[in-house]
């Protein structure tokens, strides 16, 4: 049991590096399975219904809108809500064309139209 102790008092600074670099391979591991939980971004358009893709497609191709994403939420065959997330959506103009071309598309009141700017 001497001995043991012996060698951990000499190899005290050996010990607290090999702790310290197991501590941070901990937090790398754990941070980074956080960063790959799924989120609505990652969502492919294949798991999109299909009016949602008609409805990405149109607003993609609309002047000012670019890159977008749609959820559409319904309940018993009715539209009880609509995101919209695009990277044209800080102009107002272009998030006025948006509201109303979805509300015309989908015969839906525009307070139940929600658009955001995507992330750059």
């Amino acid at each position: 049991m001497q001995k043991a102790l012996d060698w951990v008092k000499q190899n005290k600074k050996i010990i607290i590096a090999v702790a310290v670099i197991i501590l941070i391979l901990c937090i790398l591991y754990f941070i980074n399975k956080g960063a790959q939980s799924p989120t609505a971004a990652t969502v492919s358009t294949q798991e999109k219904s299909p009016t949602e893709q008609k409805l990405m497609g149109i607003l993609s191709n609309m002047d000012g809108v670019g890159t977008t994403d749609v959820m559409i939420n319904e309940s018993d065959g009715n539209v009880t809500g609509v995101v919209i997330v695009c990277r044209g959506a800080d102009n107002i103009m272009t998030r006025s064309n948006i509201l109303n071309a979805v509300s015309t598309a989908l015969n839906i009141d525009k307070k139940i139209i929600a658009i955001y700017s995507m992330e750059i």
